[in-house]
């Protein structure tokens, strides 16, 4: 009865709890896409959770009298989360939180990601994407084939870059330099969201500079956020399985937060379903969340579900949709200073992802075009996924789609860039 009553709640969810009316983007023809000043406000939103809170599990009980007094919760109510069977219990306090801060809204952009390298000196056991550079498929881009590459997949429908690659030994931070200042001279209107904490960290030394002087000098050549990856999970035991070549937590943290007081903003993610435990994914929350409390620059969660093929750790099995499901749910409650959770479709698939809609999460990520460092892994998703279909899926889930920009600014779209096919 328990699964015949999770599968008829979370149809019902999907299907017709409330109508939706379909999202109208104004027609300009003057001006093909305009972005606005401020972060969209989500409107007042009377909660779909239609069904009255209820469950078994007395610690769930206690949390649900938390979040509807608005208490933060602690490390052992992190525990008690992922420790529960009740995945609707905690789904609904999840949507709740959800709702409550981003009302009715689900995000989308028009993301174009590019990697101008994949030979990594690192050898993390996680990683599928990495070659060394006399390896079979390693490749470099000169400046030129990047710029080309940015322009295979632009057109006026694209407002940001996804730049990161592998941790090069001959690339120099001039390089860098010049790749980014090309691009902003080629697409000026483009948000150029750069470098994960560990390729800032491998840049500094590698030119002798402190992180802060690397992070000032492509701030100028025109980097314009962060993304979040290579947090994988802070926790020393793990990271020694994992990813034993990398910066550890702390240093990621450090670097974090050098990022924000330089003016950027920047994501934050963490990589689960490998060699982590319950006590690990609630250490890196709230770590995340005692730096956010500090700086409030990151701007979404992204949890990452570890694929393992091809990589060397392939012996071990892939995340469960209940997993995927309540790593959404626990990072919404648990990250009460982070203003969007977001899931990824490109690693939790389509179908997954439009499901965390109604389990906290508020943000589908983009378009995409051209995803490499999971389908090296052995994601099966598209590399890629139209506007149109984005927006189908968060209708579909009762959600109002919203395309936003990297710093979720509403991005309105005149008939000339609505008609391209991104």
């Amino acid at each position: 009865m328990k699964y015949w009553r999770l599968v008829t709640l979370v149809l019902v969810a999907l299907s017709n709890c409330y109508h939706v009316k379909n999202h109208k983007v104004m027609s300009n023809a003057t001006a093909p896409l305009s972005i606005a000043d401020s972060e969209v406000k989500a409107k007042p939103f009377v909660s779909a959770n239609v069904h009255p809170f209820q469950t078994g599990d007395a610690r769930i009980a206690k949390i649900h009298e938390k979040v509807m007094a608005g208490e933060r919760l602690t490390a052992e109510d992190g525990l008690a989360l992922y420790g529960s069977n009740d995945i609707l219990a905690v789904g609904w306090l999840a949507n709740y939180v959800r709702e409550r801060m981003n009302g009715n809204l689900c995000y989308y952009n028009v993301n174009r990601h590019i990697n101008p390298t994949n030979v990594c000196v690192a050898a993390c056991r996680l990683c599928a994407f990495g070659r060394k550079k006399d390896q079979a498929g390693a490749y470099t881009m000169a400046l030129e084939e990047a710029w080309q590459t940015a322009a295979s997949g632009y057109s006026e429908a694209v407002t940001e870059f996804h730049i990161v690659g592998g941790l090069h030994p001959d690339l120099t931070l001039e390089y860098y330099e010049d790749l980014i200042r090309g691009l902003k001279e080629r697409f000026p209107s483009v948000h150029l969201k750069v470098f994960t904490m560990v390729e800032w960290s491998f840049l500094a030394k590698r030119s002798k500079l402190t992180t802060k002087e690397t992070i000032r000098r492509l701030k100028e050549a025109g980097v314009d956020s962060c993304p979040g990856g290579g947090a994988e999970i802070f926790s020393d035991r793990v990271r020694h399985i994992i990813c034993d070549h990398k910066i550890d937590g702390g240093e990621w943290l450090e670097i974090a937060r050098e990022v924000h007081e330089s003016g950027m903003r920047s994501n934050a993610t963490m990589l689960y379903g490998h060699v982590e435990n319950d006590e690990d994914r609630v250490d890196h929350l709230m770590k995340l969340r005692n730096l956010q409390d500090q700086t409030g620059g990151f701007q979404t969660f992204i949890p990452l579900a570890f694929h393992p093929d091809n990589t060397p750790l392939q012996h071990l099995p892939k995340t469960t949709g209940l997993l995927d499901i309540k790593q959404i749910a626990v990072s919404r409650l648990m990250l009460d200073n982070f203003q969007h959770i977001k899931a990824y479709w490109q690693m939790l698939t389509p179908k997954i992802a439009q499901i965390a809609l109604r389990f906290g999460a508020d943000d589908l990520d983009g378009t995409v075009i051209e995803e490499k460092i999971y389908h090296d892994a052995g994601a099966t998703t598209p590399q890629g996924m139209a506007r149109k279909e984005l927006e189908r899926l968060i209708r579909e889930a009762g959600r109002e789609p919203v395309e936003r920009d990297t710093l979720y600014r509403p991005v309105t779209r005149g008939e000339a860039t609505l008609a391209l096919n991104v």
